[in-house]
């Protein structure tokens, strides 16, 4: 028997739903958020418990995708013989991959759904883990072994390009930037959290497998592989959760020769740029921020402070999302990049130089404040991509018709493979930014960084803010 406000909301669409696909576990044939009733009914509750499933998931993939930025930090104090600059490349190359795999991610997520691909794509990640954890208790193990895992890692971080594109088709418009903004900013947490228990985790024989490593910089048995091994059963319950608890929605499945279609479209390319800017920065600042801090001002603790940055800027993307639902994408990813222009400047201006030996405090705080614009930013950009593509297909139509119906499914999809996209392409910051420091002078990389931001603004203005602009957002 189907309740009284499921019959309300099919008779309200002329369309005969069955409750039980809406159980965890199914998968969704009938979904409209934008009908209220439908929404109020069914779709909220539905919706929010793929949500909450989704971010632990998402957060632990960002754990392994970041988990060289504070493994490189240990590995010298233990015996392995690798270079400053190798250090630097280990922390670097999982952003190759992790943004290489995003694009692939984006395009099956959709295809495969969300529940399958988040299970799927979870529990693979078992696979680095085990291995990180076996090669550093060998301090021989080789520089080309230890990038191989790094890259597998790498694989974490795809989960995010078709996290957010199959959660987007959730909720409705009004609500597409605060849900984007929560999993994409708890899921950001991962980058805190992993540097934050690691320097815990490390130092505890009880949670042990294998034998110790001795640090010679403190003097203390240390036990690396726990950053590994300590996340694996959290891996294989979540991949059940996921697999038990969330749905798939068969509208959302599309083809790839479907989705390909936004590489025509010109605001996917302008989006991606300006995604670059935000989420390319936030990323990579997150995985060269530890080493930076070691080799610049070596009297401070990496574990104290590196994980401040990621938190605040994971918690900014929820608050940006949130934001720009309310004052407009365009105008708060405007804010966020004279906000991260400012900051990397300040940060400059505090870096050790000539016989100056710097000032730490003003350097912390400006990157502190360098990735709460970031963060900001990562959520106004993704909640530009929906209205961006609703401007574009629904502009002329009227509401209830044949036409709107099917231009606002082309919407829907074209904005989820959008958004994966630009998470793709930015993702590679995880591995420019570090691969930056390691082979350029710290101050001219930063330069760099501020130059980009200014062609930012003026494409966020000239295209999505100014008066007349092509789309507003």
């Amino acid at each position: 028997m189907r309740s009284a406000a499921t019959q309300a909301q099919a008779a309200d669409a002329g369309t005969s739903y069955d409750p039980a696909q809406y159980r965890p576990g199914k998968t969704i044939t009938d979904w409209e958020p934008e009908n209220e009733l439908f929404w109020k009914a069914t779709g909220k509750k539905v919706a929010t418990r793929n949500l909450w499933i989704a971010v632990p998931a998402l957060l632990v993939a960002f754990v392994v995708w970041q988990v060289w930025s504070v493994t490189a930090t240990n590995l010298k104090d233990v015996g392995f013989g690798f270079s400053t600059s190798q250090l630097f490349w280990l922390t670097a190359i999982p952003g190759i991959t992790g943004g290489t795999a995003r694009i692939f991610y984006t395009f099956l997520g959709p295809k495969v759904g969300q529940r399958t691909f988040t299970a799927l794509s979870t529990v693979v990640l078992i696979v680095p883990l085990i291995w990180l954890g076996i090669a550093i208790q060998d301090t021989s193990t080789s520089f080309t072994t230890m990038a191989m895992i790094a890259a597998l890692c790498g694989i974490g971080g795809a989960n995010f390009s078709s996290s957010l594109a199959n959660i987007g088709f959730f909720f409705p418009k009004a609500q597409k930037g605060n849900a984007t903004g929560i999993n994409g900013g708890l899921g950001n947490l991962g980058v805190s959290v992993v540097q934050l228990l690691t320097p815990i985790v490390i130092t505890s024989s009880v949670l042990a497998l294998g034998s110790g490593q001795h640090n010679s910089k403190t003097g203390k048995e240390v036990y690396l592989q726990n950053a590994a091994f300590i996340w694996v059963p959290v891996l294989i319950v979540l991949a059940l959760i996921a697999w038990f608890g969330q749905n798939n929605l068969k509208t959302a499945s599309t083809s790839f020769s479907q989705q390909k279609i936004i590489f025509k479209r010109k605001h996917n390319w302008l989006m991606t740029w300006l995604y670059v800017g935000t989420f390319g920065s936030f990323i990579g600042f997150a995985a060269a921020l530890p080493m930076l801090i070691k080799t610049t001002f070596p009297s401070y603790s990496v574990a104290t402070y590196a994980w401040m940055g990621p938190a605040l800027g994971a918690l900014a993307r929820w608050a940006g999302g949130w934001i720009a639902d309310k004052l407009g994408g365009a105008r708060v990813t405007i804010l966020s990049f004279v906000g991260m222009a400012a900051s990397i400047i300040g940060v400059i201006n505090f870096l050790p130089s000539g016989s100056g030996s710097g000032n730490f405090a003003g350097f912390f705080l400006c990157f502190l404040a360098a990735f709460f614009f970031s963060g900001i930013g990562n959520g106004s950009t993704f909640r530009q991509i929906p209205v961006i593509f609703r401007n574009q297909h629904l502009k002329g139509l009227t509401e209830g018709t044949p036409e709107y119906a099917k231009a606002l499914k082309q919407t829907e999809m074209e904005a989820g493979a959008v958004t994966g996209f630009t998470a793709a392409i930015a993702a590679y910051g995880f591995f420019f930014i570090p691969a930056l420091f390691a082979n350029f002078a710290v101050t001219s990389a930063m330069w760099g960084f501020v130059g980009f931001y200014a062609s930012c603004i003026v494409v966020c203005w000239w295209y999505y803010a100014r008066k007349g602009a092509e789309s507003p957002s």
